[in-house]
């Protein structure tokens, strides 16, 4: 229950300086989808994101619950007929983290720059099959519950509602319409989160059945890790119901990046990212003190390690909220506390101009608002959300994440897990010992082999037997497709036409393995390593694996007015960055 205190105000999610109301549209186009969801949508203007005029996209909200509404944006493929083309869904993680940060920083059809112009990606997830990008749960992004008019009390950090639209003197720039944080109106674990995701597929599907014919995938990362498994195992068995009303989903692929599935094995990853055996960039960053406080902090008696088994153990919401807290202040953050380096690309210096953020201000402007039927400004990352999750301990528990990628696998989905090697939160030796308890069958006989694309650059290696695989991605943070675009496309056309990651080649089947050694030794070396903080402004280079010169100006702190704290970025007071 809200407190007095917060009755009358809003939290604050993750958000750029507004200055502004949003109308509510009175243009969405109104169908009832399957299973009974309504859904609401326009098409949206050429130029908003998809700069070929002959490629349609279309934006809008599935109504999943009364004040549950998700908001989506769809893309046509590219180069081929959309109406034959496969079906792809991409979710962020967080918990609470916009899809529009995959859409915009990685896979979409198009990014914006410094000066707020959008410009197109040539490596868009869109060239090989249709988009659909989902701001799951409600309030996040887009999504909304109950829009509310009002302005950042910045000694408080909570949202002042307005009677009205007249925006005070003292608020600045922080008026604008927000998604009244209601815990009651989001979902509070991943589990809880898996029906309103298969009511926006069912939806979505039965609104625009011209494209949900053929083959659906599912793509995430980080808390995807968590999503990906629960959300597709949820999928499986309502189809198994034959609900009346409902579709059948054919589910084909799960492909998750930089995933966080199963803490008590990716919290020890830290220490092994950092200390033993160490990251492959010939990066050392602790001393011997540190070194010593680090693995008290994760080993010792009643530390970390134990505390993620006691809520293993109980599954009692308190026990597992409070491990988690102590594991990411005292063994996560040791790498913030001490280095100042970004936790998603560990190559550089915070605050890192990369990927990209300049689209928020953008998504932020009316124009853009009325062509997407927007009900509420946009935020990369929500509060409330997030705190929902918090309360249940969501990201100290399993929840059975791997035990579901092996039932999927069972059931003939491709499961193809890829990371960065750059990135700390979600590490890839953490991904790469959880592909491991998978034990998929014959992935302990197969070895890594490099994976070879059409630029003839080796941007990583695979282990794959049948439809499971782990790839390692080199000079990549966090966000793949942003690092290494070329890779992360064709891997992706690869895992959702059922052919072998490695070459593209060849038709996978159950006797299909990878052979190589049986582990990834390569060393990129210290060579793209920062140790200066780049401008703002920096272009990223994703042949020379590094920061092009900035152009001419001084790196820039954000200030906490107008400052945009993105999922990418570290929250408090809980101290947990979103993933």
């Amino acid at each position: 229950m809200l407190s007095a205190r917060i009755l009358g105000s809003v939290s604050l999610g993750a958000t750029s300086a507004l200055s502004q109301f949003v109308t509510a549209p009175t243009d969405l186009t109104e169908k009832m989808g399957y299973a009974n969801i309504p859904v609401r949508y326009k098409q949206v203007p050429v130029g908003t994101c998809e700069l070929d005029p002959r490629v349609k996209s279309y934006s809008g909200y599935a109504d999943v619950d009364d004040d549950q509404h998700v908001f989506f944006w769809f893309f046509e493929a590219r180069n081929q007929d959309p109406a034959r083309a496969p079906l792809t869904v991409w979710i962020n993680g967080g918990p609470g983290s916009s899809s529009m940060i995959g859409l915009f920083e990685e896979n979409g059809p198009c990014r914006v720059d410094i000066h707020g112009n959008v410009y197109d990606n040539p490596y868009s997830w869109s060239n090989v099959s249709n988009m659909l990008y989902i701001d799951h749960p409600a309030q996040v992004g887009f999504s909304y519950s109950t829009p509310v008019n009002g302005y950042m009390d910045e000694s408080t950090g909570l949202i002042i509602t307005l009677p009205d639209l007249t925006c005070p003197d003292h608020a600045g720039d922080t008026c604008a319409t927000y998604s009244y944080p209601n815990l009651t109106n989001t979902a509070n674990s991943t589990i809880n989160a898996a029906p309103s995701f298969w009511k926006t597929i069912q939806g979505f599907m039965g609104a625009f059945p011209q494209y949900s014919r053929h083959g659906f995938h599912f793509t995430s990362e980080s808390y995807g890790g968590h999503y990906g498994p629960i959300f597709n195992e949820y999928i499986l068995e309502q189809n198994r119901k034959n609900l009346p009303g409902a579709h059948k989903i054919s589910l084909e692929t799960v492909m998750i990046g930089n995933g966080w599935y199963d803490p008590l094995i990716q919290y020890q990853a830290y220490y092994n990212f950092t200390v033993f055996p160490g990251n492959t960039y010939d990066y050392d960053p602790f001393n011997a003190s540190v070194k010593a406080q680090f693995y008290n902090n994760l080993y010792g008696k009643g530390n970390c390690v134990d505390q993620v088994k006691d809520c293993a153990a109980r599954g009692l919401n308190e026990i597992c909220a409070n491990a988690d807290l102590f594991c990411a202040d005292f063994v996560e953050s040791l790498y913030d506390d001490y280095l100042g380096r970004d936790e998603y690309d560990m190559r550089e210096l915070t605050p890192d101009p990369f990927p990209y953020g300049f689209y928020t201000d953008y998504l932020n402007t009316p124009t853009v608002q009325a062509a997407l039927g927007a009900f509420q400004n946009f935020s990369t990352s929500s509060n409330a959300v997030y705190q929902a999750f918090t309360y249940t301990g969501d990201d100290n528990r399993e929840e059975g994440t791997i035990a579901a990628m092996r039932k999927l696998l069972r059931r003939g989905v491709n499961v193809v897990l890829f990371a960065g090697d750059a990135d700390y939160n979600c590490n890839w030796l953490g991904n790469e010992a959880v592909a491991t308890e998978v034990h998929a069958p014959g992935y302990h006989e197969a070895g890594y082999t490099d994976i070879r694309t059409s630029d003839n650059i080796t941007h990583g290696q695979v282990k794959q037997s049948g439809r499971f695989s782990f790839s390692r991605i080199y000079e990549a943070g966090h966000e793949v497709p942003f690092y290494q675009p070329l890779a992360a496309l064709e891997l992706f056309d690869r895992a959702i036409n059922g052919k072998d990651l490695a070459t593209g080649r060849q038709k996978v089947t159950g006797r299909y393995a990878t052979k190589g050694t049986p582990r990834s030794t390569y060393r990129e070396g210290n060579a793209t390593m920062q140790f200066a903080v780049l401008a703002k402004n920096a272009t990223y280079n994703p042949t020379t694996n590094a920061p092009d010169p900035a152009a001419g100006r001084k790196p820039e702190l954000r200030s906490k007015r107008s400052g945009i704290l993105t999922a990418r970025k570290r929250f408090r007071p809980s101290r947990r960055p979103y993933r």
